[in-house]
């Protein structure tokens, strides 16, 4: 009898083999998520020279062009501000802690731009745009079409005529910010 066994197991592991093996086939899924964050982007010249058209001592102006890009929440918004991180040296010259630098904010094709004359401060930050909420650069619908988006900063410094004559240069930061 025993003999009978194994030789039926041999029996139905030959069927076993003969039979073709079972295709397999598998799937497997996978979450992608993104923390999209609001965030801002901005650039300007590293130069600007202001000039005067006149020597009867007229302000000296220069306008800077700003780019920027942006995407804020549906319950934040976005700014750019700016301030005079260092006053106009050689001192004796103009100040901004004089009043001497303003600006004015025009075309922005995103935002709101300043209103009015704005001064220059080396104390605070003042403002250049303001962006809505739920607001973006690039896409169009219910984004901007531009990309980047622009601006310009007309800036003007008194042109006194207690200023000794010389080279005069201050530097500006500019901040953007997005929630």
């Amino acid at each position: 009898m025993r003999g009978k066994l194994i030789i039926s197991l041999n029996a139905l592991g030959a069927l076993i083999a003969a039979l073709p093996a079972a295709a397999g086939t598998g799937t497997a899924g996978q979450t992608l998520t993104a923390a999209i964050s609001p965030v801002g982007a901005l650039t300007a010249p590293a130069t600007a020279v202001l000039t005067t058209s006149s020597t009867t001592f007229q302000p000296y102006t220069v306008t800077v062009p700003v780019n920027y890009q942006i995407r804020t929440t549906p319950a934040g918004s976005g700014a750019i501000t700016l301030q005079v991180t260092s006053d106009f040296t050689p001192s004796g010259g103009p100040s901004v802690t004089t009043g001497a630098l303003s600006y004015v904010c025009s075309g922005a094709n995103l935002g709101t731009p300043c209103s009015g004359t704005q001064t220059a401060s080396a104390t605070t930050q003042t403002p250049v745009l303001s962006v809505p909420a739920s607001a973006c650069t690039g896409g169009g619908g219910s984004c901007s079409a531009q990309n980047p988006n622009s601006m310009n900063i007309i800036f003007t410094l008194t042109n006194n005529p207690v200023y000794p004559t010389g080279s005069y240069s201050a530097n500006v930061t500019f901040t953007i910010s997005a929630m």
